[in-house]
């Protein structure tokens, strides 16, 4: 029921007690009485509430009213928790009809509040649901209250925002068109009177603040309406906005610049950032109408560039504007806007040069902010610096004037490296030469495999070993500690050049400044190392190798791994992800060598795990833990499975302790390590104590509530069939229950078909024979209500594993006493044109060859009438398309993962530890070659039954010559020859 308003204010207020109880008390009232229709109406009359004593119940009923919004307005179907915070119908248009005049009337703190849930609806029921919004909105562009047109401006640049970086399809182009054609004209018209009030309020900063917050916005509409192609409007009125951006460039007043102010970016900072931003979409897009105006914008912009401070306030502007540069000059098209050696040599020393030294808040990072620096500066990193776009500016001069800026880069590069040996005190200039190398000496890159192409005219190895190896080979590490991350990021980044040699003179220096007490260092260290152990070779038969093997590796792993622990068991650092994914590499790079270490390094790990489980904090960090966990019980447990019982010594107290304590970020990786070591159990071993008491908490309801915990659990339980099944006969209705839930979700099924499966594979069938009716009855049901091609291939990779285990009579005589002939029917309408459709591969393809082969020997119904006779041959040439098609992959039973290769890491759905894999498990080892087996059933029943079968499968594999020259082959290499 809702709650009354003076109530819901009382209740409001004390959600904001710093009283535990109290608040606990107060939230728990809330959720009792979102879902109640009315609810969501009287939190709205609250925020609107006028009376100043309410602020801060104003700001918590707006916080509620968004979250509600967030989490009720469009739930996920398949998540029983979301259904629960459902906004009620009831509510809906009455919600939408008064939010934005409400958020046209708050204070500016509430506005934001309302405007997110305008946006949070906006995602789900604009423009099909919501029709009047985008008309509220415009209406609102000639308020005199500038709070009121910012509000629905940033609204706006809210819900257009979707409109980038997705894929172009037909639903999109409608939104765009829609929004277009009442939004354009109003736009322009706005854009162009608050450029042209500018002059009007010069001595004004609180009207000019809002003019320039709303040109802002304003300019991020523009952006997000042009980004997919440039509108005919926009086109037919090009004169009128670059006009306007070549002003906002232009616009310079002393009233709105604090010259003490070094962080944050003042209003025409912002303003003009979002206009660079504009020309560098149309810059990249190469739009003819914008062509004419390039020269003007390139000067504007280079302009810019010569009065931007190195204080952070202007990095946005000095980053985007070195990018809008940097996308021209690469560019044939533009070359003349730069050619000539003096132009490239003013860049140089007025762009280049001064963007890549160090500056004071660098060095203030370096020390006392080390993660904010590592994020703007490493390699791998999204994060967009002035010295990374400045490189990427040096890299687009490459491309167009490759001799021209080698050369002039090359002069300054040796006359700042000459700087640093006469004064060695001038580290920043032999920094700034190492940069420029980067800069000019790449041609072709990846984050994950480093430098594959360089510059012909840069000797890389030389200029390595005459100028940074000479740096890691300092042994003081206090001595110019940013010149030695920058010498290890050098390593890093050019890592396929160097030599597995190289690498062994060079892995002592690395471990060496894993014990830099600079964050910045060891993790740079760390990284290299990490990135080291994945460089591939040439290898035979045109693979990849490892370029450093567990051989390589072995001489080093202790000193290593002293150091990368030493970091990891300091309570002082930050947990650093860095050095756990070197861990995890080192371990994986290292398997074949760890039985000597495996009980400290496991130490070491639980150790962290117990420190980080109280307050987890760094996902990628926590996810390269459970990994290196992972990749240690796979390297010993592979060798001798006896090693489980110490896994589960060492794991099990800490693994109870996350369960009981219910850390929701663990859970699913103590589920899958947990599944992980119960896999190596010895075969015969059983469960053992540990386990089987730990299974019956594991289908409480509420476990599989938690979408996160779906994928593990069922892959627990899984493990727990493969070991125990006879011990689990108890638990086979609690199962079941499992697995009923799980179908039911599109989200799930494919894990309630995993559940399914290994009961049928694993358990006796005495157990569970008497409920498949039951379970058939299930997917009947589904199959009817909701039949989707993946349920479709879910369930007859069922129907073939059943078949293959319990024969065709089975399989027609369960579906039979559901209804007579559903079975021929289901074969049919379903599973046949299922394989018509799309080909299985490896394990399912084998599975299904085998159940279709049964089908073909041992079902004499199909035989009875002309129907039956036809999907005989049906099946026939579904088996033999499976066979004879490249993409099964039938004698692989899984694909293989080259662990080096793969991308590793958190996953805020689910992550999946890499190497805790479950193993493919073939339900049919017996049958060593599908192929043949089907070759020689076929010869088998044509030879009991001359002259039977030879209409049919000529029938069958007519449909398609590839079928019938597939079959023959098949029966010569088989060995087979039908009568």
């Amino acid at each position: 029921m809702a709650l009354p308003v003076d109530q819901l204010r009382q209740v409001l207020s004390q959600s904001l007690s710093p009283d535990v109880t109290t608040r606990q008390n107060a939230e728990r009232a809330l959720l009792a009485s979102q879902t109640s229709p009315g609810h969501a109406l009287t939190v709205l009359r609250l925020i609107s509430s006028n009376d100043a004593a309410d602020g801060p119940v104003r700001q918590s009923a707006a916080v509620h009213f968004k979250n509600m919004v967030k989490k009720g307005w469009a739930p996920d179907p398949d998540d029983a928790d979301a259904k629960k915070f459902l906004v009620p119908t009831s509510d809906r248009d009455m919600i939408k009809n008064n939010l934005v005049e409400l958020m046209c009337t708050v204070p500016p703190q509430i506005q934001a509040q309302c405007s997110e849930s305008i946006s949070l609806i906006a995602s789900h029921d604009f423009p099909q649901k919501w029709d009047n919004l985008l008309p509220d909105l415009i209406s609102r562009f000639g308020n005199p209250n500038w709070a009121v047109v910012n509000g629905v401006l940033l609204t706006a640049n809210s819900l257009f925002k979707r409109f980038r970086y997705v894929q172009r399809s037909d639903a999109l182009y409608a939104d765009i068109l829609y929004v277009l054609q009442r939004i354009q004209e109003p736009l322009t018209q706005l854009f162009t009177t608050i450029t042209q009030q500018l002059d009007g309020y010069a001595n004004n900063i609180q009207e000019l603040t809002a003019r320039l917050e709303a040109l802002r916005s304003i300019n991020r509409i523009f952006y997000s309406l042009n980004y997919q192609d440039l509108p005919e409007y926009f086109e037919d009125h090009m004169k009128e906005w670059m006009m306007g951006f070549a002003k906002l460039l232009e616009y310079k007043n002393p009233i709105l610049v604090d010259e003490d102010e070094e962080l944050t970016p003042g209003p025409i900072d912002n303003v003009q950032v979002s206009v660079v931003q504009n020309l560098n979409l149309y810059g990249n897009k190469d739009e003819e109408p914008f062509l004419p105006y390039l020269p003007q914008f390139t000067t504007l912009v280079w302009n810019l560039l010569m009065t931007v401070t190195p204080h952070t306030k202007h990095d946005a502007l000095a980053t985007i504007s070195i990018r809008f540069l940097s996308s021209l000059i690469g560019k044939m098209m533009h070359r003349k806007l730069f050619e000539g050696e003096g132009t490239l040599r003013e860049i140089f020393g007025r762009i280049v040069i001064p963007n890549l030294t160090i500056r004071e808040i660098d060095q203030e990072r370096f020390e006392d902010d080390p993660a904010e620096f590592i994020l703007s500066d490493m390699e791998s990193s999204d994060t967009e610096s002035r010295r990374k776009c400045t490189q990427e500016l040096l890299r687009a001069m490459c491309r167009q004037f490759e001799q021209e800026t080698t050369t002039i880069c090359s002069e300054h590069v040796n006359q700042m490296l000459g700087q640093f040996a006469a004064d060695k005190s001038k580290w920043e200039m032999k920094d700034v030469a190492i940069h420029l190398m980067l800069g000019i000496a790449i041609r072709a890159e990846s984050a994950q495999f480093g430098v594959s192409q360089v510059n012909e005219g840069v000797n890389v190895m030389d200029f390595f070993s005459t100028h940074v190896y000479t740096e890691l080979q300092e042994t003081d590490m206090n001595v110019r500690p940013m010149l030695k991350a920058t010498s290890i990021k050098f390593v890093s980044i050019f890592r396929n050049q160097f030599s597995k040699e190289q690498f062994g003179g060079l892995l002592p220096l690395l471990i060496a400044h894993l014990g830099s007490p600079h964050v910045v260092v060891h993790t740079y260290a760390a990284s290299a190392i990490e990135k080291m152990l994945t460089s591939k070779v040439d290898g035979p038969n045109n693979t990849k190798v490892a370029k450093v093997g567990g051989a390589d590796l072995k001489p080093f792993l202790g000193n290593l791994f002293t150091a990368l622990f030493a970091i990891i068991d300091n309570l002082d650092l930050n947990e650093n992800e860095y050095v756990m994914k070197c861990i995890m590499r080192s371990l994986n790079v290292a398997k074949d060598d760890l039985l000597d270490v495996v009980s400290i390094v496991l130490e070491k790990l639980t150790s962290a795990l117990g420190v980080v489980a109280k307050n987890p904090k760094n996902p990628q960090y926590n996810h390269f833990l459970f990994e290196s966990i992972a990749v240690l019980i796979r390297a010993v447990c592979s060798k001798d499975s006896a090693h489980t019982s110490a896994f589960e010594h060492f794991l099990f107290p800490p693994f109870q302790t996350i369960l009981q304590m219910d850390v929701v970020e663990f859970t699913p990786y103590v589920f899958q390590l947990l599944a992980q070591i119960l896999e190596f159990r010895p075969e015969g071993a059983g469960l053992g104590d540990g386990y089987t008491s730990l299974f019956p908490p594991l289908l409480t309801p509420t476990l599989w509530e938690r979408k996160s915990n779906v994928p593990a659990l069922s892959r627990l339980i899984v493990a727990y069939l493969g070991k125990g099944a006879k011990d689990l006969v108890p638990h086979l209705m609690g199962m079941l229950g499992v697995f009923q839930k799980l179908v039911s979700s599109k989200a799930n099924e494919l894990f309630a078909f995993d559940l399914l499966r290994a009961i049928v594979m694993y358990m006796p069938q005495e157990a569970f024979m008497p409920r498949m009716k039951d379970i058939f009855q299930i997917l009947l049901m589904k199959l009817q209500h909701g039949k989707t091609p993946k349920f479709v291939g879910l369930v007859t990779h069922f129907f073939a594993l059943f078949v293959g285990k319990f024969g065709s009579q089975g399989y027609l005589d369960q579906l039979n006493q559901i209804q007579p002939g559903l079975g021929l029917m289901l074969l049919g309408q379903v599973w046949i044109p299922r394989l018509q459709s799309s080909s299985p591969t490896r394990l399912e393809a084998k599975t299904q060859v085998v159940g279709l082969t049964k089908l073909l020997c041992d079902t004499p119904a199909l035989l009875a009438d002309t129907n039956g006779q036809q999907i005989w041959s049906q099946i026939l040439a579904c088996a033999v398309k499976i066979v004879i098609s490249p993409d099964s992959h039938l004698t692989g039973v899984s694909a293989e993962d080259n662990d080096n290769d793969a991308e590793i890491g958190y996953d805020a759905s689910f992550s999946l530890l890499h190497f805790a894999k479950r193993p493919a498990v073939d339900p049919f080892p017996e049958v060593q070659d599908a192929g043949a087996s089907l070759a020689k059933s076929m010869q088998t029943i044509c030879a009991s039954h001359p002259g039977v079968f030879a209409p049919l499968i000529q029938q069958g594999l007519s449909v398609d010559p590839k079928l019938s020259a597939g079959f023959e082959s098949l029966c010569q290499k088989s060995g087979v020859y039908l009568a």
